[in-house]
């Protein structure tokens, strides 16, 4: 059977991107799809260039392998020499332990209070060396599948995308760079800031007349909470998970728009693409988890986020794989109704 082929929208969420290595790992085992483009911002912008990386070199293997290379370096693999008990402990109690850790609060207090450019970027200076370590020939290859890497430009607040030949290892800590905890990454004489701002994870890149038609967004960010924030922890929390949320709805209520043009008839076939939209998520586990495990890595979480985004894909493939290439699995029009 030939395979489907399909875009990816992979959106940021710090640490917590462990749950699209999860993801994305399980649609490469399927060769039953074809990844022909892919728009990542953030650590959406780090997993897509690891698959870039492998795929460009005709080897789901080997984008596996960088995947997992990867997310080694960044701490997401249970070190054997780590207590054999914190296996027992759900990642919500895990993810709150570290929130409420004296160590994290005086951080996050510190951030907040005092410039990026006064602190030096010892994390920065991490983070550059793992990225460093990627195949970056591989990754603005034509080979493979389209890549697009989302920023946003300080200067004008305008998205910033980078692709092909433009796309090296400040492209990516720039789509990555939250202004409380980094300096703003320089490139061409302009200065940037994390992707999600603007565009998370940038859409209209995937609507180009040679790409499927079939886009699935990984989502980390939860679209909705059910109870009313209160404490000024949560709060704060639920203002960060709307304004990352905020482009990426922008864009689908753009397609929706297109979606209901197109079934009244009122603009002429072909005249846009007819986007089929799915996403793949897990809410209900991102909305117990804490906003520490984003920025603090803890390897034990991000190992069960792995296994929730394996668990996710599998049942999105189990139960919409029929669909792709035919409908939409998500319901845009309820979605903004």
């Amino acid at each position: 059977m030939k395979a489907k082929r399909i875009n990816l929208a992979l959106q940021g969420g710090g640490a917590h991107g462990a749950f699209t290595w999860g993801v994305l790992d399980r649609i490469l085992a399927d060769d039953r799809l074809e990844i022909a483009a892919i728009s990542g911002t953030s650590a959406g912008a780090l997993n897509g260039a690891a698959v870039k990386c492998g795929l460009a070199r005709g080897s789901r293997d080997l984008a596996r392998d960088t995947l997992e290379a990867l997310w080694t370096d960044v701490g997401a693999l249970t070190d054997e020499r780590l207590a054999p008990w914190l296996e027992a402990f759900s990642p919500l109690a895990l993810s709150h332990g570290v929130e409420m850790s004296p160590l994290y609060q005086a951080g996050d207090m510190f951030s907040r209070a005092v410039s990026p450019y006064l602190t030096g970027g010892a994390t920065e200076h991490a983070l550059r060396r793992i990225v460093g370590k990627l195949n970056f020939r591989s990754i603005c290859s034509d080979a493979g599948p389209d890549f697009h890497i989302c920023a946003t430009n300080v200067r004008t607040g305008k998205i910033k995308l980078f692709t092909g030949q433009a796309i090296g290892v400040d492209a990516i800590l720039a789509s990555a760079c939250l202004p409380t905890l980094f300096p703003a990454v320089e490139i061409g004489g302009e200065h940037y800031w994390d992707g999600g701002y603007t565009g998370n994870p940038a859409l209209f890149p995937l609507f180009e007349a040679h790409l499927p038609r079939d886009i699935l967004i990984v989502n980390i960010n939860p679209l909705e909470r059910p109870e009313l924030p209160v404490t000024a922890r949560d709060i704060q929390n639920r203002i960060n998970e709307i304004s990352f949320n905020t482009s990426l709805l922008r864009e689908l209520r753009a397609i929706e728009f297109v979606q209901r043009l197109v079934r009244g008839g009122k603009i002429p076939e072909g005249a846009m693409k007819d986007v089929l939209v799915h996403m793949v998520a897990d809410d209900s586990l991102m909305r117990q988890l804490s906003v520490a495990t984003k920025t603090v890595a803890n390897p034990v979480v991000m190992s069960q986020l792995r296994s929730a985004g394996h668990r996710a894909a599998d049942a999105f493939l189990d139960r919409d794989f029929d669909k792709v290439g035919a409908a939409s699995t998500v319901n845009l029009e309820e979605m903004f109704g």
